[in-house]
C-alpha cells in the first residue's frame, strides 16, 4: 500500500473522526452563526492556527471536531471561537431524545421562517409598486416613499441576520456571504435613500433591497429544511431507545420479584427487565426467560423478525414480537448499540471527505475576490457609462449578490449527511468521509468464509447409510447418542434431526469420548458416534464420504462397524451468490481467504461464484494479512471483509475495512465500514452507496463551481439584473440541497 494511500486511510483525526491523536484530546462543538463555507473555513483555519490543534468545522451540521495538546483547554477552544465571531459550545450527549442543538435548530428555522413570511410579502407589494406602470403612474412620487417605508422592515429585520454576521466580520477584518448580501443590498438601499430625499436623481432601487432578501431568506429557509431532513435518519436513531423499563427488583423481606418502572438512564448492568409484546427492548441485553421474535429493522436494516430464546442477545431500541421476555441488561447508556451506532454516524457526518478541502480552499479566498471584482466593475461601468452612477452600481449589486459561495460550501457536507444517514438506515455504518474516497479506488474484495460468506454454524447437510439401513433409521440412531453431547457437531446432527422430523430415542449409559466422539446404549444396543478409529469395520462407500471432504463428517455403527456417515458443513449464506455476482457488476474481483481446508474452500466458492484460482485455503490470522499486502504491491486497491479477531490485522490494512456487526468489537473497531445485517449482500450496497455518495458530491462542486465560474462574467457585463441574481444565486444553493436528498431514496437490491 502506497504511503499516500495509507494515510488517507488511517489518518482518521484529520477527517475529523472522534479519536484523538496520539496525545490529544478530543472535543465535538455545535458552532452558532455560521452562514456559508466561507465561515466555517475561517473557524477552521484560526483553530488550526493553534499549536497542535487538528479541527475540521462542518457546515452543514453546525459542528466543529477538534484534537488538542493537554497545555490548552475546552475554554481555549470555544474562546478563539468566539473571538473569530462565531458561538461555540461543547456537544451535550443526548441519546434519549433530541439533542440541544437540534433543538436549538428548530427554533432558528422558525425565526427564519417568520423573517422570510414577512420579508416576501412586503418585498411583492414593492415590487408591484415599481413594476407595474399604472400603479406606478398613478401614485408618483407618493410611490416612492411608500415603497421606502415598506422596504424598512425587511431591510432592517428581514435582512438583520446578514447585516450582523456582516458586521461582526468586518470588525475581525474579515469577510463571507453574508458581506456580500449586506454590501449589495446596502447600495442599493442607500442609493435609494439618498435619490429620495435629495431629489437628485429619479432612479431607485428599493425593489432590489427588498425582493433579494427575500429570496435570499427563502432560500436559506429552504436549505435549512433541507439539511434538518439530512439529519433526519441520526435524529431517528437518537429518539429510538424506550424511555422507560419495568425492572424488576427483590422485595425486601419476601425476596419475591416485583416489576418497577424507571427512567432508562438509572438502568445498570445487571438489572433485569420486562420486555412485553410490542415493546421497546430498553437495552443491550441477555434473554433470561422467555421466547418471542425481534423486530430490529431500524437498528441492523434486517426486513424479517428474528427467533430469539433464553440464553441469546437482544440489541436495544429493538422491538418485542408475540412474546413476555426477561433480559439481563449487558451494556448501558453510551456503551449500547444503539449509542454506538449513532456516535459513527455522527462522526461520518461532522467530518470532511479530501474532496471538500479543495472547496474550502476555494471559499477562504472567494469573498475577498469577489469584492475586487464588484469594485472593478462599478469603475469600468462608471467609465463607460459617462459617469451615470446609478447605472454602474446595478452590475456591481449583481456581482455581489449572484457570487455568494453558500452552493460550494454545502455541495459536500449535504451529501455526505444523507448518505450517511440513509446508510444508517440500511444497517450501513460509514466511519469517516474519508472512505468515500476509498470505495471509488477499490478493485478487489477479499472475503472471509466462515461468518461472511456462510453462515459460521454447522448444519447436517447429508446421511449416508450402508447396506438395507434406512437414512432416517441412521440418523435417529446418530441424533439419539448425540443428545447426551454439548459438541457443536452433535448440536448441528440432532437439530437436523428435528428439522427432518426424526426424533430420538431415549438413551441409557452415555459415554463422552473426548476427541472422538460418544457412544450410548439405545434399548439394547451400544451405539457408537464419533471418528472412524472407533470401529473395526469402516465401508469403502464410507471411506469415500469421509475422503471427499465436504465438511465434518462422522460415522455411526453398532457392533464394531460402521452403518452410515453423516456430515456436518458450514453453509453458504442464501444471499452470497447474489452478492458476489452484483460485486462482480460493480467492477471487483471477489477473493475467498479461510482458515478451513481446501476442499470446503473451492466448495464454497463454487456456489457462491468465485473463481477457483481466486481461492486461498488453511490461511493463518497472520497470513490473512500477508495476502492482502501482496494485492495491494500487485497494484490493487483492497477491500477486506471479515467478522473475527482472526480478520482483524487484514481489516486494518487493507484499504478498505468492512466488518460484518454480527461479529467481534476487535473485527468492527479495525474496519472502516460496519455492517449491521449478517447479510453479505449488504457489501455490494455499502460500496454502491459509498460511491453515488461521492458521486452525488461530485456533481454538487460541478455545479456550484460551474454556476459561479459563469455566473459573475455575465452579471460584470449587466445581463443578469439584481433581482435575477438573487433568484439564481437562492436558487444554486437548494439545487445543491435537493440534489443530495436524492440519497435518501437509494434503496438495496
Amino acid at each position: 500500500m502506497s504511503s499516500s494511500t495509507s494515510t488517507a486511510r488511517h489518518d482518521r483525526s484529520a477527517a475529523g473522526g472522534p479519536v484523538a491523536s496520539a496525545g490529544l484530546q478530543h472535543i465535538d462543538l455545535d458552532i452558532t452563526g455560521m452562514t456559508c463555507a466561507s465561515c466555517s473555513a475561517r473557524i477552521e483555519r484560526k483553530l488550526n492556527k493553534l499549536d497542535g490543534v487538528q479541527a475540521s468545522v462542518n457546515l452543514a451540521t453546525e459542528k466543529a471536531s477538534v484534537d488538542f495538546p493537554a497545555d490548552l483547554s475546552v475554554a481555549d477552544i470555544v474562546t478563539t471561537v468566539e473571538k473569530t465571531g462565531y458561538g461555540a459550545s461543547p456537544v451535550q450527549e443526548e441519546r434519549g431524545g433530541l439533542a440541544p442543538a437540534m433543538t436549538h435548530d428548530v427554533v432558528d428555522r422558525d425565526s427564519l421562517r417568520l423573517r422570510m413570511i414577512v420579508a416576501s410579502v412586503l418585498a411583492f407589494v414593492v415590487f408591484l409598486l415599481h413594476m407595474v406602470p399604472p400603479v406606478r403612474d398613478a401614485l408618483g412620487t407618493a410611490g416612492h416613499w411608500l415603497q421606502f417605508l415598506l422596504t424598512l422592515p425587511v431591510y432592517f429585520w428581514a435582512g438583520w441576520p446578514f447585516h450582523r454576521a456582516a458586521a461582526i466580520n468586518a470588525r475581525h477584518l474579515a469577510s463571507t456571504m453574508d458581506t456580500l448580501v449586506s454590501v449589495g443590498t446596502t447600495a442599493a438601499m442607500g442609493w435609494s435613500v439618498v435619490a429620495l430625499f435629495t431629489g437628485f436623481s429619479h432612479d431607485m432601487y428599493f425593489e432590489v433591497a427588498a425582493v433579494v432578501i427575500a429570496f435570499l431568506l427563502i432560500g436559506r429557509y429552504i436549505e435549512a429544511r433541507a439539511k434538518a431532513q439530512g439529519r433526519s435518519a441520526l435524529t431517528s436513531l437518537m429518539q429510538l431507545g424506550a424511555k422507560e423499563v419495568a425492572v424488576l427488583r427483590h422485595e425486601t423481606g419476601s425476596g419475591a420479584w416485583s416489576e418497577h418502572r424507571i427512567p432508562v438512564e438509572e438502568l445498570a448492568v445487571g438489572d433485569r427487565f420486562v420486555v412485553r409484546p410490542g415493546e421497546k427492548v430498553a437495552t443491550d441485553g441477555r434473554i433470561v426467560d422467555g421466547t418471542s421474535t425481534i423486530d430490529a429493522s431500524m437498528v441492523t436494516g434486517e426486513s424479517m423478525p428474528v427467533e430469539v430464546a433464553p440464553g441469546e442477545d437482544v440489541v436495544g431500541a429493538t422491538v418485542n414480537g408475540h412474546g413476555r421476555l426477561i433480559v439481563e441488561a449487558v451494556r448501558v447508556g453510551n456503551e449500547t448499540t444503539l449509542a454506538r451506532i449513532t456516535a459513527l454516524v455522527e462522526q461520518a457526518q461532522t467530518g470532511k471527505a479530501p474532496i471538500q478541502r479543495l472547496a474550502d480552499r476555494i471559499s477562504a479566498v472567494f469573498v475577498p475576490v469577489v469584492l475586487v471584482v464588484a469594485l472593478l466593475t462599478f469603475a469600468v461601468w462608471l467609465v463607460v457609462s459617462g459617469g451615470d452612477v446609478a447605472r454602474s452600481l446595478m452590475p456591481a449589486v449583481a456581482v455581489l449578490i449572484i457570487a455568494c459561495p453558500c452552493a460550494l460550501g454545502l455541495a459536500t457536507p449535504t451529501a455526505l449527511l444523507t448518505g450517511t444517514g440513509r446508510g444508517a438506515e440500511l444497517g450501513i455504518l460509514i466511519k469517516g468521509p474519508q472512505i468515500l474516497e476509498s470505495t471509488r479506488l477499490v478493485d478487489t474484495v477479499v472475503l472471509d468464509k466462515t461468518g461472511t460468506l456462510t453462515t459460521g454454524e454447522p448444519v447436517l447437510t447429508e446421511v449416508v447409510p450402508v447396506g438395507t439401513l434406512p437414512a432416517d433409521a441412521a440418523l435417529k440412531a446418530a441424533a439419539s447418542v448425540e443428545t447426551g453431547s454439548e459438541h457443536p457437531v452433535a448440536r448441528a446432527i440432532v437439530e437436523g434431526a428435528r428439522e427432518r422430523g426424526v426424533h430420538p430415542s431415549p438413551i441409557t449409559d452415555f459415554v463422552n469420548l473426548p476427541g472422538q466422539g460418544a457412544r450410548a446404549r439405545i434399548k439394547d444396543t451400544a451405539v457408537t458416534v464419533g471418528k472412524p478409529d472407533l470401529f473395526e469395520q469402516v465401508p469403502e462407500a464410507l471411506a469415500q464420504v469421509l475422503a471427499a471432504g465436504t465438511g465434518t463428517t462422522v460415522l455411526v455403527g453398532w457392533d464394531g462397524v460402521a452403518r452410515a456417515a453423516i456430515t456436518v458443513a458450514d453453509t453458504p449464506r442464501p444471499s452470497s451468490a447474489s452478492a458476489v455476482s452484483r460485486l462482480k457488476e460493480l467492477g471487483l474481483t471477489p477473493y475467498l481467504l479461510t482458515g478451513d481446508n481446501e476442499h470446503t474452500a473451492r466448495r464454497v466458492a463454487q456456489v457462491v461464484g468465485i473463481d477457483a484460482a481466486n481461492v486461498d485455503a488453511g490461511v493463518l490470522p497472520q497470513d490473512k494479512f500477508e495476502h492482502v499486502v501482496a494485492l495491494q504491491e500487485q497494484g490493487r486497491v483492497v477491500a477486506m471483509v471479515g467478522d473475527g479477531v482472526n480478520d482483524a490485522a487484514a481489516l486494518a490494512q487493507a484499504d478498505l475495512g468492512m466488518a460484518m456487526g454480527s461479529g467481534t468489537d476487535v473485527a468492527a473497531e479495525s474496519a472502516d465500514i460496519v455492517l449491521m445485517r449478517s447479510d453479505v449482500d449488504t457489501v455490494a450496497d455499502a460500496i454502491g452507496l459509498s460511491r453515488k455518495t461521492l458521486r452525488i458530491i461530485k456533481e454538487n462542486l460541478v455545479w456550484a463551481f460551474g454556476y459561479n465560474t459563469l455566473a459573475i462574467p455575465l452579471a460584470a457585463l449587466g445581463l443578469l439584473t439584481p433581482l435575477i441574481a438573487g433568484a439564481a444565486m437562492a436558487l444554486s444553493s437548494v439545487l445543491v440541497v435537493l440534489n443530495s436528498l436524492r440519497l435518501k431514496g437509494y434503496a438495496r437490491r
